[in-house]
């Protein structure tokens, strides 16, 4: 019962990973930004193969998603200093997020809730097809935004980590078990027997 709540769990954890990755996916597309955009669609590969190994038992796939968790918890991490600002990061590194390619930043930016985004004409410090523009009353600003979404990813990566190694655990103490025991002779298995098919016929002989 513990093994199959386990993995009910982990589903569940999944599940919800992987509709925060799409939605997140989804944002991250209209704002152009590569890197989270590779990062995402990694995440998501990895996901699904989180869900299939504990649909099929398969402890390995569970080791593989949970060793990719960290390095989720890690890059997470970064977006959220990046957007804080911490250290030497800085928000006025594109490259950092665009791979140089362009110089939009995140979709929240201007459309965040509340924000009104007026463009200003004739402006010298916008280069070749760009402009510039302010953006004023938002409720929450778009780093904040970009900060909370990182915190959730953190916090299901923290718990899908944690039932991960709980079922793989699981899964390797049933298949160790299982082998020390003589696989199928503990279910009572038996080979099947030969029968013979000879059939004994009388033996003439002539005298």
């Amino acid at each position: 019962m513990g093994k199959c709540d386990g993995r009910c769990t982990l589903l569940v954890i999944c599940s919800l990973q992987l509709v925060a990755a799409l939605q997140r996916q989804v944002f991250d597309f209209l704002g152009y930004q590569w890197a989270p955009i590779l990062a995402n669609f990694l995440h998501i590969m990895a996901v699904i193969l989180g869900m299939f190994g504990t649909v099929q038992f398969r402890f390995r796939y569970l080791i593989f998603y949970a060793v990719w968790l960290v390095l989720w918890v890690g890059w997470n991490s970064f977006i959220i200093c990046f957007y804080l600002e911490v250290g030497n990061l800085s928000q006025d590194r594109d490259f950092l997020m665009t791979f140089n390619t362009s110089l939009h930043r995140s979709w929240w930016m201007e459309h965040g809730p509340g924000c009104l985004v007026t463009p200003v004409l004739d402006s010298r410090l916008a280069p070749d097809d760009h402009h510039v523009i302010t953006v004023s009353g938002c409720l929450l600003d778009y780093q904040y935004i970009e900060v909370l979404s990182s915190a959730i990813q953190i916090l299901l990566a923290l718990f899908g980590f944690v039932y991960a190694c709980y079922v793989s655990k699981v899964f390797q103490d049933d298949e160790d078990s299982f082998d020390f025991i003589g696989g199928f002779d503990s279910y009572g298995y038996q080979p099947p027997q030969k029968s013979s098919h000879l059939q004994l016929q009388p033996l003439y002989t002539k005298k």
